[in-house]
């Protein structure tokens, strides 16, 4: 049926309306590909802790390498507000689409470069370096390209639509953790466990360089936002946007504001809710790796709508309501849900299948010392419900015996990985998706 028009001011305000959300549509799709491939090649150094913490970290305390590739991670986000801040002031005097070409290059060819970095046991220490330096420029060029991309959609947008239109914005920062788990399930899947270990794991890494120079050719060919182009254009542009947010009393209480009342607040939830989920599974839980990445997949995949829905609640009630209604579910809901997902693969609680314990023990010529030999003690126990927990205790043994340290037999390396049942795993999904939740009325809002 078609529209009607009581005059012809009327007419003229819904076609002008229709052009600018074409407009848009552009806009988001450009902003959205090339930011959802800088978060994917943010988040697949976390995806892939576990292992690389066996590559780039001394193997001889497990727990202090994984803990470390942690640290190296974190480092990313430390940098972000000072990547921020120069790309900020970058794009404030330059332009938001040059600095979104700058932003793309560095995080593209440091991921890029992660993925050829030999291993602690090549280079020694000098790999770990070499990660945290690339790791630091992932996180400057994430801190430029994140709020430059919001901004950009902002500029666009129509003042009363600007949370539905630059949460589409946000949903890449969860599509980018999802193509992550994706990229690196098909990589196992199309490997053997032996080939990912040994150099597959780089795969993920090496394919962000091909989605790099996709993004790059579409950003080329982006027009400035109009509000930039207006405000140089009248010669309205900041001269130094630092010391105008920062030297003003009055701007820096709101800088602060923004830091320690919102963002820090969104920034807990978001990531307590994502990454360590996936850390607690599979560190805490002991849950088997790739059926780990398809749970965080699947909630991913259900929850990555609601941000959208929230960005256009938000442009009806407002963002505090949104966000305030975030950070006390979080307070109220965290705990008990991670005490939930503990305690739904408690082995202690489930009941043996018969026939369901199997043992054996196996002993082989060490890799790389001919004279030492490593004993392998593998348990694989299937439960009434349908879990099964297989674990492999491993010790080194010289030609004299165990090896000794201080003055007690070497520990043995403990491998434990938990196959979760249909049912479990679909409350794993579950309450990962209600973390996701949280964190989507969160970070709409910042």
């Amino acid at each position: 049926m078609a529209k009607t028009f009581n005059s012809q001011e009327e007419h003229d305000a819904y076609v002008a309306e229709k052009k600018k959300n074409k407009t848009i549509w552009g806009v988001i799709m450009a902003s959205s590909l090339g930011t959802l491939i800088e978060w994917y090649d943010f988040y697949i150094f976390g995806s892939l802790a576990v292992v690389l913490a066996t590559k780039f970290f001394p193997a001889d305390n497990p727990t202090a390498a994984f803990l470390s590739t942690l640290a190296t991670f974190a480092a990313g986000f430390v940098v972000r507000p000072f990547g921020a801040l120069f790309f900020g002031r970058l794009g404030d005097i330059i332009g938001r689409k040059y600095t979104f070409l700058v932003t793309l290059l560095i995080m593209g060819f440091s991921t890029f470069l992660i993925g050829c970095v030999p291993g602690y046991e090549t280079i020694g220490f000098a790999a770990p370096v070499l990660v945290l330096i690339l790791r630091l420029l992932q996180g400057l060029a994430l801190g430029g390209e994140y709020g430059g991309a919001a901004t950009y959609v902002a500029e666009y947008a129509q003042p009363h639509r600007r949370g539905y239109w630059t949460s589409w914005i946000q949903t890449t920062a969860t599509a980018g953790l999802f193509i992550s788990l994706i990229v690196i399930l098909v990589t196992k899947t199309s490997l053997s466990a032996e080939e990912f270990d040994s150099w597959g794991w780089r795969i993920p890494f090496w394919i962000s360089i091909l989605m790099v120079g996709v993004s790059y050719i579409i950003r080329r060919n982006m027009a400035e936002s109009p509000l930039f182009a207006q405000a140089k254009k009248e010669g309205k542009t900041s001269k130094n946007p630092l010391k105008e947010s920062f030297g003003n009393k009055f701007n820096f209480k709101f800088v602060l504001l923004a830091l320690f009342g919102a963002v820090m607040g969104q920034g807990v939830i978001w990531y307590t809710g994502q990454f360590y989920a996936m850390s607690f599974m599979q560190k805490v839980m002991n849950i088997e790796s790739a059926q780990v990445d398809t749970m965080m997949a699947l909630a991913l995949f259900m929850a990555t709508p609601l941000f959208v829905l929230f960005g256009w609640l938000s442009d009806k009630v407002g963002r505090k309501p949104i966000m305030m209604i975030g950070m006390l579910l979080a307070i109220i809901a965290y705990r008990p849900i991670y005490k939930t997902m503990y305690k739904s693969v408690d082995i202690e609680s489930k009941v043996l299948a018969k026939d369901g314990l199997t043992e054996k023990r196996t002993a082989k010529v060490h890799d790389k010392i001919a004279t030492d030999s490593v004993f392998t003690y593998h348990q694989e126990k299937v439960f009434v419900d349908g879990t099964i927990m297989k674990k492999d205790s491993i010790v080194h043994w010289v030609a004299a015996g165990p090896i000794i340290k201080d003055g007690k037999p070497e520990a043995a390396l403990i491998k434990q990985a938990i196959t979760v049942d249909p049912d479990t795993r679909w409350l794993l999904v579950l309450l990962v998706f209600l973390k996701f939740q949280n964190a989507v009325y969160q970070r709409i809002c910042i």
